[in-house]
């Protein structure tokens, strides 16, 4: 299904029935990479399984100014467009972040929350981090003052000092995912009274294991789960315990059909 919101066209799906679920996927994914966790809720539930702009089937933001917020207030528009009512939100990594300021800043009533791998705390960076930003901008500079070496040449550079993220995104979307990754998002957990499952790798090195139990401290009604040997996709490496943990958190949701 397609539809149109403020000018881009967003592509979705729908299934099962009952109370209301939205999945939101992580940065450079779609969808399709959260079809399994739809498939937690055993069609007893409305799942809504949705592209964010930019990624899978949906169009790139519209306008240059596109941030976190944006991603949230497109979210509270879609709930709005389609009647969604007070849903449960599942989201991996940087769907995490518009969870929570869904949550955090009441844009849309929640009923409850599913995060895995959550972003949303900003890093701390060492040293290795900076030399490899400052060694960007200087050949930036350089490229410029030379001329000749061209964008080609600052192309190479962003692949060579950028993450792969960054690297295989559009410049559109390069600059959404500065804006975003600099937000720190804790100032908004203590706000958010939603009941908070946090899903965990014990390996998670894009979203470390320290930033969920930061998240559980400060989130008022949260509890975490470690998922042992387990990455950023925890919930995909252990999907048949992910759907145990899902199934559980949402039993009373699921009979209310």
């Amino acid at each position: 299904m397609d539809i149109n919101i403020n000018g881009m066209n967003v592509h979705y799906e729908v299934s099962g029935s009952g109370k209301a679920v939205i999945i939101l996927h992580g940065w450079g994914a779609s969808l399709e990479v959260m079809r399994p966790a739809a498939e937690c809720f055993n069609e007893k539930m409305k799942v809504y399984n949705l592209d964010l702009p930019g990624f899978g089937g949906s169009d790139e933001p519209a306008g240059d100014d596109w941030d976190i917020y944006s991603y949230a207030g497109f979210i509270a528009e879609f709930v709005r467009r389609l009647g969604i009512e007070k849903p449960v939100i599942l989201a991996h990594s940087f769907g995490g972040r518009i969870a929570l300021i869904l949550a955090g800043k009441k844009l849309i009533p929640v009923n409850k929350m599913i995060l895995t791998g959550c972003a949303g705390i900003k890093p701390k960076r060492g040293i290795d981090y900076y030399a490899k930003v400052y060694t960007y901008k200087l050949s930036k500079k350089i490229s410029k003052i030379i001329g000749f070496f061209g964008n080609d040449y600052e192309e190479k550079m962003k692949k060579k000092y950028g993450s792969e993220d960054y690297a295989s995104a559009s410049n559109k979307m390069r600059a959404v995912m500065v804006r975003a990754i600099n937000e720190d998002l804790k100032y908004l957990m203590p706000d958010i009274d939603a009941p908070t499952l946090l899903v965990w790798g014990e390996n998670d090195d894009a979203t470390p294991l320290s930033d969920g139990k930061t998240m559980e401290k400060l989130i008022p009604d949260a509890g975490l789960i470690v998922m042992p040997d387990s990455g950023h996709f925890a919930f995909l490496e252990n999907i048949g315990w992910f759907s145990n943990i899902v199934r559980n958190f949402c039993a009373k949701d699921m009979e209310e059909v």
